[in-house]
């Protein structure tokens, strides 16, 4: 059932996104199912949490990712943090 998840579900997702909302939302995964502060992901990737703006954006208005509080953010779609964990299994 997962393989077929990932095959059909998860993977339409994944091919819509940028290589670097790709990283950003890998570097979400390494924490955890979320939610997660979005310093804790600005700390994950080893940026300023002031660059993490416009990637946010773009994954909110693509329904990847959701704001359920202030500095807060959690995927949308419920496992999609385990699968990024599968489709990029190396992370910094």
């Amino acid at each position: 059932m997962i393989q077929r998840l990932d095959q059909n579900f998860f993977r339409v997702r994944f091919d819509r996104l940028t290589p670097g909302e790709k990283h950003f939302l890998r570097a979400m995964a390494s924490l955890g199912a979320g939610p997660h502060r979005s310093a804790d992901v600005a700390t994950a990737l080893n940026v300023k949490i002031t660059s993490l703006g416009p990637a946010r954006s773009n994954l909110i208005r693509k329904g990847m990712i959701y704001s359920p509080a202030h500095g807060d953010m959690a995927f949308t779609v419920p496992l999609f943090s385990e699968f990024m964990r599968r489709a990029i299994p190396a992370f910094p």
